[in-house]
């Protein structure tokens, strides 16, 4: 039988459970993301890392770790980040655009924010950060904000080309979002639904060109909880037209696609019915992307994610869903290849110390 482990789940506090241990072993669990909650210090965050996997050596341990007010340890050593706006503003500051030295140097300072945040993450346990943000800053969007590097798809590529080159120096893959682009509607998907009426060919002239640009370069997306209704009536993350069509065929993406959090309300509606979280899981699964995420299902003895597995399972024995090798490549392919340095040895290096030096 064919195996594939799709599901990213979250645990609820600094430690695992026999319960987190039962799901983390479960052939279908890919991974774990870790949030704020999960987060003591330094050496409560390794000894959790390495327990996870002790499970199974083959768990991605991610978390939303993108700088600003994106930053899920902040504490007992972890550097500061900037919100990534910061980097844009740092282009500009010369006035001179693409001919001045700002961009040289906001591009330097993308690359040693990118290896700050992987080296740090990685010598605690951590796999992968969900970064960098590629939505283009309209000045519309709660939700992106100060998150995204700039208004231009064109700063926005190289910006985010440089942090995930400071990534790989650490030996960390990365993750574009929100594909093809969370910044131009108002709407928060955590809590709403958001719409996007715009046409295709205004969507892909601008919020899809760092994704067209960058698709050799990007070793994840993941997509939005935004309609798009001129091309499709669901919402990206669970729309075959964007993800097999314009991500997969058109911009030749062949990396892993994560579902965004399938426990947010942009999430939980599908063609104007509510979803189970197993069918949202299933929904994003068959829409093309490799691996589903599902947040904060952990908590107070909630049972969503055995609910899930379960149901997950079932799907496979009817034959509603069937497991994909080349997903399970390339989930398997997102895991570091390079041994990490130990805390210690990484804050004494050459690299780290130039690289602090370069932050805005």
């Amino acid at each position: 039988m064919n195996i594939q482990a799709p599901l990213i789940i979250d645990i609820e506090g600094f430690a695992l459970t026999a319960i987190d241990k039962k799901r983390l072993k479960n052939p279908l669990t890919g991974g774990i993301i870790l949030f704020g909650r999960n987060w003591q210090s330094r050496a409560q965050l390794t000894a959790l890392c390495a327990d996870i996997k002790s499970v199974r050596k083959d768990l991605l341990i991610c978390v939303d770790h993108e700088g600003g007010r994106v930053q899920r340890f902040r504490t007992d050593g972890f550097t500061h980040l900037p919100a990534m706006r910061r980097l844009g503003e740092m282009w500009a500051q010369d006035g001179k655009g693409l001919e001045g030295e700002g961009v040289l140097q906001a591009c330097k300072a993308a690359s040693a924010v990118g290896y700050l945040l992987a080296a740090e993450l990685r010598a605690c346990g951590v796999d992968l950060s969900f970064t960098p943000v590629l939505d283009l800053d309209y000045g519309e969007s709660s939700v992106i904000g100060d998150r995204s590097f700039h208004r231009d798809p064109r700063h926005v590529s190289l910006l985010a080309k440089s942090l995930m080159q400071g990534l790989l120096r650490a030996g960390m893959g990365n993750c574009g979002k929100h594909f093809p682009g969370h910044g131009f509607v108002k709407a928060d998907s955590h809590v709403d639904i958001p719409v996007d009426k715009r046409s295709l060919k205004a969507i892909l002239k601008e919020d899809a060109k760092p994704y067209e640009w960058l698709s050799n370069d990007l070793t994840a997306v993941m997509p939005a909880h935004v309609i798009y209704p001129k091309v499709d009536a669901r919402p990206a993350g669970f729309s075959k037209t964007w993800i097999q069509g314009v991500l997969r065929e058109q911009m030749e993406f062949t990396g892993a696609v994560f579902s965004d959090d399938l426990s947010m309300v942009g999430a939980r509606v599908l063609d104007g019915q509510p979803l189970s979280f197993t069918e949202g899981v299933l929904a994003a699964l068959h829409a093309g992307c490799d691996l589903a995420l599902l947040c904060n299902q952990s908590l107070k003895g909630s049972q969503v994610v055995d609910e899930v597995l379960d149901g997950l399972a079932e799907a496979q024995v009817k034959g509603w869903w069937q497991p994909d090798e080349l997903s399970e490549a390339r989930r398997l392919a997102l895991l570091p290849r390079s041994p990490a340095l130990a805390w210690d040895d990484l804050v004494r290096s050459v690299n780290y110390q130039q690289a602090l030096v370069c932050l805005p």
